[in-house]
């Protein structure tokens, strides 16, 4: 007689097992010969996106802390007027866009406004000025503004054009921290959003800025139109200064009516995910800024860009004379995504290297 064959209802456990990585992403992501070629920039670009944002994550939790947002406010001291032609600017004395002139802001004023931002949170205050490049009584202006700022305890920062290098000193001796000067995007594609200067006078003053000892901040716009080289070129650009920039701004361009790049086609949201990730594969310890645009992005996009390695945000509502999401907002967000917005001390200048060395 043959034994009765026993169906069980419990099925078979199988071993669950865990198949890691050949290689660490942080280690791959290493250029050869110490520069970063637009080839091997464009190749992390290309990468599927899932493997992207995981490469970048993992260089990010290498160099700073986990939940860490730099949070930085922006103001405009000194609005309109600009006799440059800037495609994406409103800002430009030559274009019609609803923008006035206005005079240099007051040391009451802006000093309100900082301690307005130092007070919802807000640890780094950045003041921009509409000038192609200031004058030296200008510059003893701005400098009587960031000791006000500095006075309340926070960093301070400043965007006014180009800079001569006895300019860069007196806004370091007036206790600058950073100074922001974008390249805006590759220098191939330059002359097609500006041409009332050249790639090589930003060049420079970035080199007056390191030169003065102030700490750099410096990106570009994503989505004025250009190829994915361009912004591949942009990058290399950035990463290859020596040091890269300690803030590295990446905007993604507010379509203004009344500007050239008003029609522009918007740029992916995921295009410009993949920006920020290769920002901070090639730039590991820069803050990078997620910065103009986040009003367009929502939620969603937003906690992608901070996946990918972003680390700082402009705080408020308002962008120079563009829009921006509110405090209130941005609380929110942060706290649904269990991130810290980060206190720092005015004197943390988080140097690349240990020194500053010159562009």
């Amino acid at each position: 007689m043959q034994p009765t064959e026993t169906i069980s209802d419990t099925p078979t456990a199988h071993p669950v097992q865990w198949h890691r990585p050949t290689a660490s992403p942080a280690a791959a992501s290493a250029p050869s010969g110490g520069e970063w070629t637009v080839q091997a920039i464009q190749e992390l670009l290309d990468l599927p996106f899932m493997d992207l944002l995981w490469r970048a994550q993992a260089v990010h939790r290498q160099h700073w802390p986990a939940g860490d947002v730099e949070l930085a406010t922006l103001l405009s001291v000194k609005t309109g007027g600009c006799p440059e032609n800037c495609g994406y600017c409103p800002q430009s004395a030559e274009f019609d866009t609803g923008v006035k002139a206005q005079k240099l802001m007051s040391v009451d004023e802006v000093t309100t406004a900082a301690r307005a931002a130092r007070d919802a949170g807000a640890t780094r205050f950045c003041m921009g000025a509409a000038w192609r490049a200031p004058k030296d009584r200008d510059i003893e202006k701005v400098g009587e503004l960031i000791a006000a700022v500095k006075g309340l305890g926070m960093q301070t920062c400043a965007t006014l054009g180009m800079l001569e290098p006895h300019q860069a000193q007196a806004l370091r001796g007036a206790g600058l921290d950073y100074y922001n000067h974008n390249l805006d995007t590759a220098p191939e594609y330059y002359t097609d959003v500006v041409s009332t200067r050249a790639y090589q006078d930003r060049l420079d003053t970035l080199r007056h800025v390191r030169d003065a000892g102030i700490n750099v901040c410096c990106g570009g716009i994503v989505g004025m139109g250009e190829a994915p080289v361009h912004r591949a070129g942009l990058i290399a650009q950035l990463a290859n200064l020596a040091p890269y920039p300690e803030s590295v701004p990446i905007n993604s361009l507010v379509r203004v009516p009344g500007t050239p790049l008003a029609d522009s086609e918007p740029v992916d949201p995921f295009d410009f995910v993949r920006v920020i990730a290769v920002a901070r594969i090639t730039m590991p310890r820069a803050r990078v800024r997620l910065s103009a645009g986040r009003q367009q992005m929502g939620e969603a996009v937003q906690a992608l860009c901070f996946m990918a390695g972003a680390n700082s945000i402009f705080y408020g509502d308002k962008l120079l004379v563009t829009g921006n999401p509110d405090v209130e907002a941005d609380v929110q967000l942060l706290a649904k995504l269990g991130l810290n917005g980060r206190q720092v001390a005015s004197t943390d200048t988080h140097d690349l290297h240990g020194a500053v060395a010159h562009a």
